[in-house]
């Protein structure tokens, strides 16, 4: 039964760094390395406070405090409160935002069609999420960590450069740290966090854990594992950017960032290696922010059934994700 219960919480931990891991996570550490330029250790220290610590604060304060689900803790404030705030979570997070930016970032790597078969298979593996730990959490978590694992071990092989001075607004020690705190939190999972922590907590308990007790502990542990694999990723991918400005100059967003260095690195395959990451990270922050909204807007309006949620947030995702990376980028901040 131990080792059952440890191969669940691996897998679980693994689904949920796959679907924290999305298009924000991959642009923002990239593009905020090319910006920092030699000071980027402090600001990925910078990052890792909000896009790291947070998220696993809002893991473990979900768990820790027993709640089904968002609404229920923001409602200890107030039952109103608790409606208003988790409906802009889930709007934010979902088809206004994260969902199209995480299919923009392959439109903006890949060709337009991409972004309909994007889309397509979102729906696809969303409308199951039964079966999101076995498809995600022991499928395709590993082959984005493979695939990832590459071009970080060629980048260390075989640098780019050495990172040239920060920008402005990274010189110095202290502004680079609070530019790198703000990045980090507009990869949004500071608030994802919250409602994902609710998908861990009931997939949990699906795996046997009953008490409170149990149910926490096993959601430390997959917090745990997932986070402290998105930080030794976003340490890499934001030296890339550093070393990558004398290569290929200073890019507008991240996208083009990895996409020129994956070319540098590993030719003609590159472009190939870098869809694959493209794909399977945003594919699967996509499947769990579309199974995560539809299941509660199912809950609170009702009318729909559970595909046809998904189905409405994917078309609207689609539709908002045309507008293209930078569009998205710009409109997200003031949020």
């Amino acid at each position: 039964m131990q080792n059952t219960d440890n191969k669940r919480f691996v897998a679980i931990g693994l689904m949920l760094f796959a679907i924290l891991f999305g298009a924000g996570n991959l642009i923002f550490p990239a593009s905020m390395g090319q910006a920092s330029g030699d000071h980027f250790v402090w600001a990925f220290i910078g990052f890792c406070i909000t896009g790291v610590g947070l998220p696993l604060l809002a893991i473990m304060a979900m768990a820790y405090a027993g709640c089904n689900d968002l609404q229920e803790a923001a409602g200890r404030a107030h039952p109103l409160y608790g409606l208003f705030y988790t409906v802009v979570v889930y709007m934010s997070i979902g088809p206004c935002f994260a969902i199209p930016r995480t299919g923009t970032v392959a439109f903006e790597i890949g060709l337009w069609i991409f972004l309909v078969l994007f889309f397509v298979v979102s729906y696809w593996l969303a409308a199951t999420p039964q079966k999101l730990v076995d498809r995600v959490g022991k499928i395709l978590t590993p082959a984005l960590v493979l695939t990832l694992g590459a071009l970080i071990v060629k980048s260390v092989v075989d640098p780019l450069g050495v990172p040239q001075a920060a920008q402005p607004n990274y010189a110095g020690v202290l502004t680079a740290t609070v530019a790198g705190i703000l990045d980090g939190y507009n990869t949004l999972d500071a608030i994802a966090a919250f409602v994902f922590a609710t998908l861990v907590t009931n997939f949990v308990r699906e795996g046997g854990a009953k008490t409170a007790k149990e149910v926490t502990s096993q959601v430390y542990k997959s917090g745990i594992l997932a986070v402290s694999l998105l930080a030794v990723i976003y340490f890499f991918i934001a030296k890339i950017g550093a070393e990558s400005v004398t290569a290929i100059g200073m890019q507008d967003t991240g996208a083009p960032v990895l996409a020129e260095t994956a070319k540098i690195l590993f030719g003609n395959f590159g472009a190939i290696l870098l869809s694959v990451i493209v794909l399977l990270a945003c594919l699967t922050t996509s499947i769990g922010l579309i199974t995560c909204c539809a299941a509660y807007f199912m809950r609170i309006v009702g009318r729909l059934t559970y595909k046809q949620y998904c189905l409405l947030f994917t078309i609207v995702s689609f539709l908002i994700g045309m507008f293209g990376l930078k569009t998205i980028i710009v409109s997200t901040i003031p949020v």
